[in-house]
């Protein structure tokens, strides 16, 4: 769906940070702030947080859209919060819309997934658009020029089941962690640090 998806200058190696480690917030901040001094100087950033607030483990994405309008950020657009989620059902309608309206973003896609048990609590950053619903079976279309992904319970069985039945706890907590993050690099790979503006003043 994004024209930036492939061979994007943003690109580093994967980065994870357990929720309940110190600083979680800090330590991913840095790195997606990276990332996004890395973005062409005139790209938006546009954030889909994906899931629905129907089950607690699916909620992770709209609930960091929810926070990160609440928090104050640089050039970051939201899609996908509590009030308004992009989900299964209206994916294919958001990616058209984001398309159009912004045609050369930098998009981040957002959402929880399922793991083994030893990486529960893990939130992961990786290159390449995400395949948002694989681990309950679903056909939808990829996201992202990166993506976040946060690893809310145990998966390879029932995954319906155990999405619904995941702690509130841990999701709300994970969800504060990536929206802070996410709202402090957006300020940190601002200004002349950032790969555009040295680019830019060549």
């Amino acid at each position: 769906m994004n024209t930036r998806e492939q061979d994007h200058p943003c690109f580093l190696p994967p980065f994870k940070v357990e929720y309940r480690s110190e600083n979680a917030a800090d330590h991913l901040a840095q790195h997606l702030a990276q990332r996004l001094r890395l973005t062409e100087y005139n790209d938006e950033i546009v954030i889909v947080c994906i899931g629905t607030d129907r089950s607690t483990g699916d909620a992770l994405g709209p609930l960091v859209g929810t926070k990160l309008h609440e928090l104050p950020s640089h050039r970051l657009q939201v899609y996908g919060t509590l009030e308004e989620p992009v989900h299964a059902m209206n994916l294919n309608e958001k990616m058209e819309q984001i398309q159009n309206t912004h045609p050369t973003s930098t998009i981040i896609a957002i959402d929880a997934c399922l793991g083994q048990f030893s990486n529960v609590g893990n939130i992961n950053v990786a290159n390449g658009p995400l395949k948002p619903g694989a681990g309950v079976k679903k056909e939808l279309p990829s996201v992202g020029t990166f993506h976040i992904t946060g690893i809310v319970n145990v998966g390879g069985f029932m995954e319906y089941f155990v999405l619904q039945n995941t702690r509130l706890a841990v999701v709300m907590k994970m969800a504060e962690i990536i929206a802070s993050g996410l709202s402090k690099a957006s300020f940190l790979s601002s200004g002349e640090n950032r790969l555009g503006n040295v680019l830019h003043e060549m």
